[in-house]
């Protein structure tokens, strides 16, 4: 039983952390139409930034300074690698994200000498309880409330304010939003910012659980956060949590088992599956591109 729990609650656990890092590519798609690639990095530079910041300032500064960091690092990459190829084929762009990502990873490599570099423990977030006689971190029980408070004030943020009101509407129609005088760069850019911040978060959280920091440790939890916004539907919210926590909890479950070496491969396969049984995900809906 106490096995059992603790499968559960390091899958709910990483399911959120997926979910945070999901919400950000299925927020940028469902504007731009466009597969941020660079995003799984941005998460793996907040955690190399927390690192960094907290050998040099006292933690109460770090954190918050790491998550305004992250969120500038998201509004430069839109502005300097996407907003010049906003007219340009979706080819381009989608390059242009692969070659952002390489960008961070080098850069990464080039600061870290490709050393795994150790984060710091958060106080709180680092300390164990006990539940149901398993030893967890409070990272990991936080992790899944945390989640839907986000989801719940993005969710008010889209449905109740002038600016999600400009999301939603760039989202359904680009050409048409930008006739009637929406500001597609401002909307863009809050797109973005949105999606970095909640990668902050999500590294804090990741990180606190798996200490070990190098220049590829966003190109898994990346790669599955993308796998959790095909899963429950690309550019819907919703979905892309939903995705996050069954593939969270998927993964915890094969790791925990004696298939573990084939939980990547699994998370893979799931994506194939649902691409060829439902190719919208689960809450997506069936768009028609006009001509």
């Amino acid at each position: 039983m106490q096995y059992a729990i603790s499968i559960l609650l390091s899958g709910i656990s990483l399911g959120g952390q997926y979910a945070l890092i999901a919400i950000g590519y299925t927020m940028v798609y469902g504007i731009l139409r466009l597969i941020n690639f660079a995003h799984g990095d941005v998460f793996m530079v907040a955690g190399l930034m927390m690192v960094y910041l907290s050998a040099a300032l006292p933690l109460g500064l770090a954190l918050p300074l790491v998550l305004l960091l992250t969120v500038l690092l998201g509004f430069l990459i839109e502005r300097a690698a996407y907003k010049p190829l906003r007219t340009a084929p979706r080819m381009s762009v989608m390059i242009s994200a692969i070659g952002v990502s390489y960008l961070l990873q080098n850069l990464a490599t080039y600061a870290t000498g490709g050393l795994p570099q150790m984060y710091p423990e958060i106080p709180g977030l680092s300390a164990t309880v006990t539940i149901a006689g398993t030893s967890v971190k409070w990272a990991t029980v936080v992790t899944p409330f945390l989640v839907v408070a986000l989801v719940i004030a993005l969710t008010q943020l889209i449905n109740h304010t002038k600016t999600g009101m400009a999301m939603r509407a760039v989202a359904k129609d680009f050409e048409t939003a930008q006739l009637i005088g929406i500001r597609l760069n401002a909307v863009i850019s809050v797109t973005f910012v949105i999606g970095s911040f909640l990668a902050g978060i999500g590294s804090m959280l990741y990180f606190t659980n798996y200490q070990s920091v190098v220049p590829l440790s966003g190109a898994l939890p990346g790669l599955r956060a993308f796998v959790a916004a095909v899963f429950g539907g690309i550019g819907s919210v919703p979905g892309a949590v939903v995705g996050a926590f069954i593939i969270g909890l998927s993964e915890s479950v094969i790791k925990g088992s004696n298939w573990s070496v084939f939980s990547d491969a699994f998370t893979f396969a799931l994506l194939i599956v649902i691409l060829v049984v439902k190719p919208t995900g689960l809450f997506g809906e069936k768009v028609t591109d006009k001509v």
